[in-house]
Order: C-alpha cells, then sequence, then structure tokens
C-alpha cells in the first residue's frame, strides 16, 4: 500500500492522525494529491531536520485538537443518546424555533408538557438556553431529520 493509499483509507476514519510523508522519489502530483487530502506535510530526501521537526510538532498539534475535538462531541451524542423518544422530538422542534404552542399543535400534547420536555432536554443536555443548545448540537453535527419538521405558516 503506498501512502497516498493509506491516507485515503484513514481519511474520515476514527483511526485518522496526522499524516506527514517523508520521500526521495516524490512528485509532484503527488505530493499536491497528499496535501488536498489533507496531509500536514510533503518532504522529500535529504530532510532537513529543523522542517522534520516543525512538521512533527504542527500534527502534534492537529491531533490533540482533533482528539479534543472527538471528545467533546462523544460527550454529546452520549448526552443525546440519554433523551427519551419525545424529548428528542421537542428538542427537535426547539432548535428549529417552533414555540411550545406550536410544539403542543405538532406532537398532539399540551403546552404544558412541552414546558416540562423542554426542560429535561435542557437539564439532560446541561444547558440553559436555547442558542446553547443549537449550537452544541450544531457541534456534534446530529444528523437528525428535520427537513420534515417545517414550521407551520402564519393564517
Amino acid at each position: 500500500m503506498s501512502g497516498i493509499d493509506l491516507q485515503r483509507a484513514l481519511l474520515g476514519s476514527a483511526q485518522a492522525r496526522p499524516i506527514i510523508f517523508l520521500t526521495g522519489q516524490g512528485d509532484i502530483q503527488t505530493s499536491v494529491q497528499a496535501m488536498k487530502m489533507g496531509a500536514v506535510d510533503f518532504l522529500t530526501k535529504p530532510i532537513d531536520d529543523v522542517h522534520l521537526l516543525s512538521a512533527v510538532d504542527q500534527g502534534i498539534r492537529l491531533d490533540v485538537a482533533a482528539r479534543r475535538e472527538r471528545a467533546v462531541c462523544q460527550s454529546i451524542q452520549t448526552r443525546l443518546q440519554v433523551l427519551s423518544r419525545r424529548e428528542r422530538r421537542v428538542m427537535e422542534f426547539v432548535i428549529r424555533g417552533f414555540l411550545n404552542k406550536e410544539i403542543g399543535v405538532e406532537l398532539g400534547i399540551q403546552e404544558k408538557t412541552v414546558k416540562v420536555h423542554r426542560e429535561r432536554v435542557m437539564k439532560k443536555m446541561g444547558v440553559r438556553s436555547v442558542a446553547s443548545l443549537v449550537q452544541l448540537v450544531a457541534r456534534a453535527e446530529v444528523q437528525s431529520d428535520l427537513s420534515r419538521l417545517a414550521k407551520p405558516q402564519a393564517a
């Protein structure tokens, strides 16, 4: 397997790490391809120690940041899994900007019940505002089927 093949295989996987290419036979096309796929650097032999250490340092910083972000997203996903199906539905409407009354109509429940579910969502997700909830869900790149939830038009 070539370095480019390995990079392609790791791209987007949980095992993805910053990659630094070191080669004695690199060509421009391969180096451009590697960089477009996210390589930290593409170094050709003989390798300058300063450039190598700089690339390794940058790779480590990128890896630390990526791991931190994955941990945050995993934490958010864990909190989302604690939500009941009804709480999840209420949350979907809340982050789309629906009012409690509108959510109640859509789900066929009382506004007071919506408020209870909404409060539980906020508590379980560890947020105090709808804006924070929206940011949290967006950060985790939660893919919920929100397209079918159209906000009712004013009459």
